[in-house]
């Protein structure tokens, strides 16, 4: 076997891949773009209008066109057995092993599902013992948490998954005093304390999950190539419950393998970084991948929000190579369960995106890097540029129809009544269009049906085929919507409105409400009836070419809410509709997290009314729990004004229950609880000092397994 020199790449062969890539793009854009100009020149003449859509269309064109080479390359890439100058062919996987550097395995979390959190983790930490090659990692868990409930559970749940595991010594929790930085700065925290004692660091988000072959592979990668800097693995979305969260599960599944093997076809080192499921060097990373400052406040200004474009900009600056291994398996993540917690995370990642117009030219940076950055900033851009496109090419069918020799002439074979605009011409256009888009999908497709093994994976050739129509139907409605929620994040942008640091929402909950859906979706769906209304009166023909955008705005609410049902999910997936590889043939880590999710979950339901301040609760009543906490709590001595602001506040707590207390104010009491007398206290500590003498027939373990 030949294996693959990754430190030493071909710089000819790469220019070459890149040369026939943005070649394809422009080939595809220009032939396009001279179809627009010949409707517009024949039909009407070119002035003002129709110059700044032919521009328009120009620039939103070559998205679709870029996407679809990436694509087609993939699927050439795949047809041909896989790219022989990919990350893992650096490694003879069946050859003798080599040794692994220390690796530090963290875990950055803001107030997330502490259950969620470390069982995710005890999953991970088995499966890498199952390796044998425990000895070499350390795992971390990095809390920013600024809920107290959240900090007390995570240090208990810390402590028992230490004990279950024999953990301690290697499993490390640390919680921030000052969330800096968001989750770089957490992560450069890390760094700053404990960076030089590992080789390489693997950074995983709160809901990632990654088998320990997976990080196994990774550590022999880097290993075997001492120029890298960065190892990218492909994440799969899993744990889908609701409809939205399958389909996008299913699309992430069934259409990535086409795209990612096209995108490391044409990077090859000058690969990207996503942010977590990734290997870093960290002594690299801690010398050249500090994020600068940007000139002005927020939101264009100040600390970098998407941090890990410009990481792995800055680590290929300094010579060190990232690459994108998309074909290791075992890495995984879980997506937002709605349509309005995908929103939320686009509005963070907008801003953030947008932040890095100031770095497009920045000094250093590889032109591969820039245009990774460039795509990042067009991803939340093209949406106002499409809005905009559609509103003037309104404005330009009307203007042609009010035109007296324009509106008395019918063209026999006209495509709109009263509009010289011929069906050959259009529809070659049209088609041509639809192509780009389509196709790539179809080409996905493919590689799965193409594959007996994989075909029965996603339930078989037919449900996967009808899967992927629905999922193409509904992605054509949400489409829309996408478009009208990117431009209203851009344009609160550049309005100067920042974003705020919040907890993502990981779990489906009761899915979207009716009060939810209106007051995210009205104006989507008011914009939608006054556009249809108006195209209807003023040109009914029209309405019907524009029907597939305005469909989604119109009916946003009602699709919003059944997307969001957990109830619809399952009914897809009795069906066989939606079906994934990784829930047919469930991975042994996947299978471990869901039961130990659901034993959790059954533990806690007891205690689903004093959930609101459970850690709080935990840590005043249980002694155990008491001490952990105080064992954990920086030692200082407090004057004499504070001694009284403590003791006056221990009164309220106590008196008047944990509700009327600010995240501040709430402390911990637990001698002084169980020596007051009942009446004393208000009715949530009764309620929580009998629900504890119930439980304290089970070890508090059950809680955290």
């Amino acid at each position: 076997m030949t294996l693959f020199a990754a430190d030493s790449p071909d710089p000819g062969r790469i220019g070459r891949r890149r040369a026939t890539f943005f070649s394809g793009a422009f080939a595809l854009t220009a032939l396009a773009t001279w179809f627009m100009a010949d409707l517009l020149w024949r039909y009407g003449g070119m002035a003002g209008l129709e110059w700044v859509l032919l521009f328009l269309f120009a620039i939103l064109f070559s998205q679709v066109a870029i996407g679809f080479m990436t694509a087609a390359l993939g699927y050439y890439v795949i047809s041909r057995g896989g790219d022989a100058r990919r990350i893992t062919n650096t490694v003879d996987w069946d050859g003798e092993p080599v040794s692994l550097g220390t690796t530090a395995v963290i875990m950055p979390v803001f107030n997330e599902d502490v259950s969620r959190v470390f069982e995710g983790l005890r999953v991970i930490y088995r499966s890498v013992e199952a390796t044998g090659h425990l000895e070499h990692f350390d795992f971390f868990i990095l809390s920013d948490s600024n809920q107290p409930n959240q900090w007390i559970q995570e240090e208990v749940a810390w402590v028992e998954l230490c004990k279950q595991v024999k953990g301690f010594g290697r499993v490390f929790y640390r919680k921030r005093r000052q969330q800096i930085n968001k989750k770089a700065g957490n992560v450069a925290d890390f760094l700053r304390r404990w960076g030089r004692k590992y080789r390489y660091m693997v950074v995983l988000d709160a809901d990632s999950l990654m088998t320990g072959e997976a990080l196994v592979r990774l550590v022999r990668m880097m290993e075997r190539n001492t120029r890298t800097g960065i190892i990218q693995t492909a994440p799969r979305i899993v744990n889908g419950e609701t409809l939205f969260a399958r389909m996008m599960s299913f699309a992430n599944r069934l259409y990535s393998p086409v795209f990612l093997a096209g995108l490391n076809y044409w990077q090859g080192p000058d690969g990207n970084y996503w942010g977590h499921n990734a290997i870093i060097r960290v002594q690299p990373f801690i010398d050249h991948c500090a994020l600068p400052e940007l000139p002005g406040s927020e939101p264009f200004g100040g600390r970098i929000l998407s941090h890990d474009f410009v990481e792995a900009a800055l680590m290929r600056r300094a010579g060190w190579h990232v690459w994108l291994a998309h074909d290791v398996e075992g890495s995984y993540e879980e997506g937002p369960p709605t349509l309005i917690d995908s929103a939320k995370r686009d509005r963070r990642w907008c801003q953030g995106n947008l932040q890095h117009t100031w770095l497009l030219t920045a000094r250093g940076f590889r032109p591969a890097n820039r245009f990774h950055l460039f795509m990042g900033v067009m991803g939340y851009v093209s949406s106002p540029l499409w809005l905009l496109f559609l509103f003037l090419s309104t404005i330009h069918v009307f203007n042609q129809l009010r035109e007296p020799e324009m509106a008395s002439e019918r063209v026999a074979g006209s495509i709109i009544p009263g509009y010289p605009l011929a069906i050959p011409e259009a529809l070659t256009l049209f088609a041509f269009t639809m192509l780009m888009l389509f196709l790539p999908k179809i080409l996905g497709l493919l590689v799965a049906a193409g594959n007996p093994a994989e075909a029965r994976a996603f339930g078989g050739i037919r449900r996967m085929g009808v899967s992927a129509l629905c999922e193409t139907a509904v992605s054509a409605l949400l489409a829309p919507i996408a478009m009208l929620f990117n431009t209203k994040f851009v344009v609160f942008t550049l309005l100067g409105q920042g974003v705020s640091w919040v907890t993502q929402n990981r779990g489906a909950n009761d899915g979207t409400d009716w009060r939810e859906a209106i007051l995210t979706h009205g104006e989507q769906t008011l914009f939608g009836i006054i556009w249809g209304v108006s195209s209807f009166v003023l040109l009914p023909s029209f309405f019907w070419w524009l029907s597939p955008v305005l469909a989604g705005l119109v009916f946003a609410i009602p699709l919003s809410i059944a997307l969001s049902k957990v109830g619809y999910g399952d009914a897809a997936k009795r069906l066989g509709l939606f079906l994934t590889p990784e829930e047919v043939v469930e991975t042994d880590l996947l299978r471990k997290l869901r039961r130990n999710l659901a034993e959790c979950y059954q533990h806690l339901q007891p205690l689903e009314s004093l959930r609101a301040d459970y850690g709080l609760m935990q840590a005043v009543v249980d002694p155990y729990v008491n001490a952990v906490h105080i064992s954990l709590l920086r030692q200082r001595r407090p004057s004499e004004e504070s001694r009284d602001y403590f003791f006056q506040l221990r009164q309220r707590l106590l008196r008047e229950g944990p509700i009327k207390l600010t995240s501040k104010e709430k402390m911990s009491l637990h001698e002084e609880l169980w020596r007051r007398p009942s009446s004393a206290l208000d009715g949530w500590w009764r309620l929580a000092v009998r629900q504890y003498n119930v439980l304290t027939a089970a070890p508090i373990t059950a809680l955290y397994r």
